[in-house]
């Protein structure tokens, strides 16, 4: 059989955690609270368009030739810019800038360069399910870090590092979390460069969403407060101008900079010119961040408008969080039910209504009653529809299991 020849690492029996992530239906009244999609009515399509066609006619058949891996020098400029002004990263220069293929490919590079089979690394419990795909295929061993209020629970991580401290890298997304929505505090982003010094670990810090807070003040990023080159900064176009052209960035130190850079080139030899470009033209021709305070003035309605319904709509003991942007909330059910079930065998048939559940969030998939709900990609009816809808799917599991728990 050919899988015979498959590496070692290749498990045939076991799915990625985004492979049949978001269920198939037909049901034209579907809501979906599953994708971290933007609204889509939000790009700024036709300056999109003006910038594709002015990054070709700059260079014409130039522009379809092969580039460099570093990709436009004025857009890795304005990164570096924007990395001090908003992110408050001293001592950044265009070369700092790595471009990447969204910000997946950048958490692949960096469990590619510090990852090999059953070396240690810690994430926050739940974590994203993109990087948890990327983590798996190196085989690392995994430690949990388990989620508060102001982030993760960094008591637990320390005695964590105490008993292992050959944990190589920790995974962290400290603004607007993916799943939960939760933002780290000041105090534990210090904190965090603390321990990283400390017990010589590297931190990859992944915030796509942190230009989109509603309320409330913008922290310094992790790698702000990075003192010995420890910090991996790694941010995204997708959430704040469009995912369809696969534009990712990340600053690191030259020593890590430069082997990612390396095994980039093995990958994909260069940064997709076109894609580049046009980010590159629409930058300098228009206004990015009075888009994204367009973005913010409209997702902030919806995040509180899903607040409101989901508080309208949960049973009491259901625990919400609560955040202050990003694109999700995370919610917490009877520790009886099965939200993978409850998906599959009463909310996409009966509710038409799809979320995503909380077992690939985790490492081992062993947490079940949990959900991730997105608002940005739904309208305000939808949300104020798709929340009494989960109440029904919700109240429908409970009537099921044998008997009550007590509520969380």
């Amino acid at each position: 059989m050919l899988e015979n020849l498959f590496a070692s690492r290749i498990d045939t029996k076991s799915q990625s955690r985004l492979v049949g992530l978001f269920p198939d239906n037909n049901f034209t009244d579907t809501i979906s609270f599953g994708g971290g999609c933007p609204d889509e009515q939000l790009f700024p399509a036709k300056e999109l368009t003006a910038a594709y066609q002015d990054a070709i006619c700059r260079q014409m058949n130039h522009s379809f030739q092969y580039h460099d891996i570093k990709g436009p020098e004025r857009l890795r400029e304005y990164l570096a810019a924007r990395a001090h002004d908003k992110m408050g990263i001293d001592h950044v220069t265009a070369d700092d800038v790595m471009l990447t293929a969204g910000g997946q490919q950048g958490i692949e590079l960096v469990a590619k360069l510090f990852i090999g089979k059953g070396d240690a690394m810690a994430v926050e419990a739940p974590s994203y399910i993109g990087a948890l795909a990327a983590f798996d295929a190196y085989e690392p061993r995994y430690y949990q870090v388990g989620m508060e209020s102001d982030g993760a629970n960094l008591d637990q991580f320390e005695a964590i590092l105490k008993e292992h401290p050959e944990i190589k890298l920790f995974y962290t997304v400290p603004d607007f979390h993916n799943p939960t929505g939760i933002t780290m505090s000041l105090k534990k982003r210090e904190r965090l460069v603390e321990l990283a010094n400390k017990y010589d670990f590297v931190i990859l810090e992944d915030t796509p969403y942190r230009d989109l807070r509603y309320h409330g003040q913008s922290l310094p990023s992790i790698k702000s407060l990075d003192t010995e080159g420890r910090v991996i900064f790694l941010s995204s176009f997708s959430k704040i101008l469009t995912p369809a052209f696969r534009l990712g960035w990340l600053v690191a130190s030259p020593e890590i900079k430069e082997q990612l850079t390396s095994l980039k080139l093995a990958e994909d030899l260069e940064v997709p010119y076109i894609p580049s470009a046009t980010v590159d033209s629409y930058i300098a021709n228009n206004d990015l961040d009075q888009h994204i305070e367009k973005l913010k003035d409209l997702y902030r309605a919806k995040l509180d408008a899903m607040y409101r319904d989901l508080k309208r709509n949960l049973p009491a003991g259901t625990k919400l969080s609560h955040p202050e942007g990003g694109f999700f909330f995370w919610i917490e059910l009877n520790p009886e039910i099965d939200t993978t079930s409850m998906l599959w065998e009463q909310s996409v048939p009966d509710q038409h209504l799809i979320y995503v559940p909380s077992e690939n969030f985790y490492p081992n998939r062993d947490i079940k009653n949990g959900m991730r709900v997105n608002f940005t990609g739904s309208t305000i009816e939808q949300i104020s529809d798709g929340c009494r809808r989960l109440r029904t799917v919700i109240d429908g599991a409970e009537i099921s299991l044998p008997e009550l728990s007590v509520a969380i």
